[in-house]
């Protein structure tokens, strides 16, 4: 008979889990595991995972099994019918209301397990009900909650900056949008771009200027247009998420608030073609229908399958529940 395990190696906890990554950004969705969520909605669960249950989004997020970059993806049994699945979504921050790059991933991982194929499928998430569609060549369409222009051509002083001018808009998450002109965005200046969104950031939260009904603004989006190979002009943005770590992707939600803007300002019209092209150089299609006077986003682009396996908690693991920087 084989020896009884150490106390230290009895495992507690196995969360099972598939990894993708959506133009570079990555994805995990956790299939099992996961305790049960109080809640009649979806909305409501989120919240109860930004209280009681946060050490479970830490578990898998935070090193040393997650890393900053990483965006979780809970998958739960929709709320509204019809939904072939409910997903909250949440980063080393805490919960998001909406991910783009997240619900491609979350659909090619459905498509991956054989649960889903080619067609359109509604997917519930706290922020209300999203179609994606998954095409043939697995490319991934998500058709977003409406987005909207909340505020134009706001003024913040920001240290080391000066005066910063950008559009207050909603895609999910709230975003504010700045026009750097030419400026170059690119790998080789993410720390620079990094210290100066977490510096807009922190001005717009001591400013006091916020999203609908005071909600804080999480996201910030600089946006350039720079020269291609052929040209003409490429449209290239840098965003900052809200823990500290920018977006590999072109970003999901923050492409469908620049269509809210671009919309407001006449320079998209519904049905027209946008390339929003990420600061690694991958690329989202992003256009609009007009409903009802509110703009429609979908955004398109392909998720890639990179890992699947479990997570697993051990009895006497120090960081079982991940790296927190207030207990370092």
């Amino acid at each position: 008979m084989s020896p009884a395990a150490p106390p230290t190696s009895r495992v507690t906890h196995r969360l099972s889990f598939v990894d993708s990554h959506s133009a570079g950004e990555p994805t995990r969705v956790v299939l099992g595991g996961f305790p049960e969520l109080p809640g009649e909605t979806l909305a409501q669960q989120r919240e109860a995972l930004r209280g009681d249950f946060d050490r479970w989004r830490t578990l898998v997020n935070l090193e040393p099994r997650g890393n900053d970059v990483l965006v979780g993806a809970l998958l739960l049994p929709p709320k509204a019918p019809d939904c072939v699945a409910g997903v909250i979504y949440f980063n080393n921050a805490g919960p998001l209301g909406m991910c783009g790059h997240g619900t491609m991933g979350l659909v090619s991982t459905l498509a991956y397990l054989g649960r889903i194929g080619p067609g359109d499928h509604r997917i519930d998430t706290p922020v209300g009900v999203v179609t994606a569609t998954l095409h043939e060549d697995g490319r991934v369409s998500v058709a977003n909650v409406p987005a909207f222009r909340h505020l134009k051509d706001v003024c913040v002083a920001v240290p080391g900056l000066g005066e910063v001018r950008g559009d207050v808009a909603w895609g999910g998450n709230w975003f504010f949008l700045v026009n750097v002109g030419e400026r170059v965005l690119s790998l080789e200046n993410v720390a620079e771009l990094g210290g100066e969104t977490l510096r807009i950031r922190q001005a717009l939260s001591e400013a006091g200027i916020t999203g609908e009904a005071g909600a804080e603004i999480d996201h910030i989006e600089l946006f350039s247009t720079v020269q291609d190979s052929k040209g003409g002009g490429v449209n290239r943005n840098f965003v900052m998420c809200p823990g500290g770590a920018y977006d590999r992707s072109p970003c999901g939600t923050g492409t469908s608030a620049k269509l809210a803007c671009l919309a407001a300002d006449g320079k998209l019209e519904p049905g027209q073609v946008w390339r929003q092209e990420s600061v690694i150089g991958s690329v989202f299609e992003g256009q609009y229908s007009l409903q009802g006077g509110q703009v429609h986003p979908v955004i398109t682009g392909q998720a890639f399958i990179t890992m699947q396996g479990e997570l697993i908690v051990q009895d006497g693991d120090p960081f079982a529940w991940g790296i927190r920087p207030e207990e370092t």
